[in-house]
């Protein structure tokens, strides 16, 4: 019995060293009227939770360390009756810098337009053959999650080696394909908006934005990576995927995965080039200040 035992635990250890995510999902309802019982937001914090950490997203096997760390903060903006609400979601996810204890952001954006239905202790499924589900607004929101957690998988992957995400993208791409449809759901088309889930993976599987994923690769692992041995060139590495996004850009003007890719990097890119040399240090602030409007007068810091 203690052999049984004994290799059972092993197995559920493997098990549970194979996910890929190490994800915080927080539900806020501060919105939500005190007519509605705030336990089933719990209940449905805890069930998306462990949907996250506990399905099996590729077919590699991580190590607790390699787990990618990631946040999800569903805010629950308007209760539309009938178990209904409407809801924004932001997603956050950093990958660890080479040699340090430093961890670069890798996606931090907010989604404003997730609508769901949910009863408490309805099953949390998602099913890739079958996008819709039998209700599509009880599917979208495990939808729109499995959508972000492939973005998020593809982005990492890319940071380690070139193309590396493409699987995952495509993955994300055939979820909006097939995306559940309702009147009340909007986010997945192409006109819905000017940012939306069908355009973010556009600019992730369009061949029009191929030097986007050179953009990922140069800036994590020619660039942030280095600093631990070479700070000269991990900046030059920085300064290359600069130059890749300036690429896209000039072809695809104010496309929504430039501002996707600089969302939540304005201060990391500001420490990166304030120790370079002047003309580094100007030619990047040129390239920042151009491709990255929001964050425009910080880099006129780089003088």
């Amino acid at each position: 019995m203690k052999i049984i035992l004994f290799a059972f635990s092993i197995l559920v250890g493997q098990m549970l060293n194979a996910q890929e995510l190490q994800a915080k999902l927080t539900v806020m309802s501060a919105r939500v009227s005190n007519q509605v019982d705030k336990k089933v937001f719990q209940t449905l914090q805890t069930g998306l939770t462990n949907f996250l950490n506990t399905r099996k997203w590729t077919s590699d096997t991580y190590q607790p360390q390699e787990k990618i760390k990631c946040n999800f903060l569903l805010n629950i903006e308007q209760e539309l009756g009938s178990n209904t609400y409407k809801a924004s979601l932001t997603i956050q996810a950093a990958r660890p810098v080479y040699n340090s204890t430093y961890e670069s952001p890798i996606i931090n954006y907010q989604d404003n337009d997730v609508v769901f239905k949910y009863v408490e202790f309805q099953p949390i499924e998602f099913n890739d053959n079958r996008v819709q589900g039998n209700d599509p607004l009880v599917a979208n929101l495990t939808a729109v999650l499995a959508y972000y957690v492939n973005i998020i998988l593809g982005m990492d992957y890319d940071s380690f080696s070139p193309r590396g995400g493409d699987p995952f993208f495509q993955k994300a791409q055939n979820i909006v394909s097939n995306s559940p449809e309702s009147q009340a759901i909007v986010g997945w088309k192409a006109f819905d908006g000017l940012r939306n889930r069908f355009k973010l993976v556009e600019g992730l599987v369009d061949s029009r934005y191929t030097l986007v994923h050179d953009a990922i690769y140069a800036y994590y692992r020619t660039g942030m990576d280095q600093f631990s041995s070479n700070e000269e060139l991990a900046r030059t590495g920085v300064y290359n995927a600069l130059n890749y996004l300036n690429s896209v850009n000039q072809q695809n003007p104010n496309s929504m995965i430039l501002q996707f890719f600089f969302q939540g990097k304005g201060n990391e890119l500001l420490k990166v080039f304030s120790k370079g040399d002047q003309q580094l240090k100007a030619q990047a602030r040129d390239l920042l200040v151009k491709l990255d409007l929001t964050n425009a007068n910080l880099y006129k810091d780089l003088k």
